[in-house]
């Protein structure tokens, strides 16, 4: 490999702690650069990697010049907007079912009645859609001021605004909003808090929880991809946020794979 390209990939990754003790012990220091570059082109796609080692307050981070880049939020947006629809009293709890409103969908999935819980599980456009109609464009721009959630612009239609609006999150604010929802840190009631926490369980074993949503919007080129949440293990919490380019359907699966290689490879599952 070329020197300066051995150099671009080094610049590419950076690791943070308060102190450099505190990074020596973070497992995040034991993944080199030419790894992690290895894994993305494993899955053939390009992105940015933010994680962050709580026990440690270490951060690793890949593709500092994207992390800090704002991108439309697609899907990852249910988190808050699951909190926003329970504080606003659109649904009263996870369980309640919304009626499917007929319209025959992509997903054959979609096409029945859903409450919050399959809602995030399933990704369902059209409840959060429903609810966000309900919501209201102002209410939306106060809580998303109150809960400093990305660039605070619901704009570009009440029901869009997260799909393809004005609405932008940067990788990094991902990794903040999903730390201040783990500690209870945001201005929603404790109930809402849990419930969303609760709906977010993605994979769960006796080693370890995966709490995480999935994002996906094809109205941009490259389409823009996400896989954010935080992996809980008997002693430590690692939170992350993956965004790629997505250039092709099967560059979608790379989403969460690529974030369950970087914690492999950390020896953490």
């Amino acid at each position: 490999m070329p020197f300066y390209s051995f150099l671009l990939i080094m610049m590419s990754l950076e690791i943070w702690a308060c102190s450099p003790s505190e990074t020596s012990s973070s497992v995040l220091s034991t993944l080199d650069s030419l790894t992690i570059d290895s894994i993305y082109q494993q899955n053939g796609v390009t992105g940015s990697l933010v994680v962050y080692d709580q026990n440690h307050d270490a951060y690793l981070t890949y593709h500092g010049d994207r992390v800090n880049q704002g991108y439309i939020p697609a899907s990852t947006f249910k988190i808050i907007n699951s909190l926003i629809a329970l504080e606003e009293n659109i649904v009263p709890d996870e369980n309640t079912m919304v009626p499917w409103d007929s319209v025959e969908r992509g997903l054959e999935v979609w096409n029945q009645d859903h409450n919050l819980r399959s809602g995030i599980k399933y990704s369902v456009v059209w409840l959060y859609q429903d609810i966000a109609r309900k919501v209201g464009e102002e209410a939306y721009r106060r809580w998303l001021a109150k809960a400093g959630y990305g660039n605070h612009d619901p704009g570009g239609g009440v029901d869009m605004f997260w799909l393809s609006g004005d609405l932008r999150i940067t990788p990094r604010q991902q990794v903040d909003f999903l730390r201040r929802l783990y500690h209870d840190d945001l201005p929603f009631s404790q109930r809402s808090l849990a419930i969303t926490k609760d709906i977010l369980i993605y994979e769960q074993t006796d080693q370890y929880t995966f709490r995480a949503k999935t994002g996906w919007s094809d109205a941009f080129t490259p389409g823009v991809g996400w896989f954010v949440g935080y992996l809980e293990t008997g002693d430590n919490v690692y939170f992350f946020a993956n965004q790629l380019d997505i250039q092709k359907d099967e560059d979608i699966p790379a989403r969460a794979q690529i974030v369950k290689d970087v914690f492999s490879r950390l020896g953490v599952i």
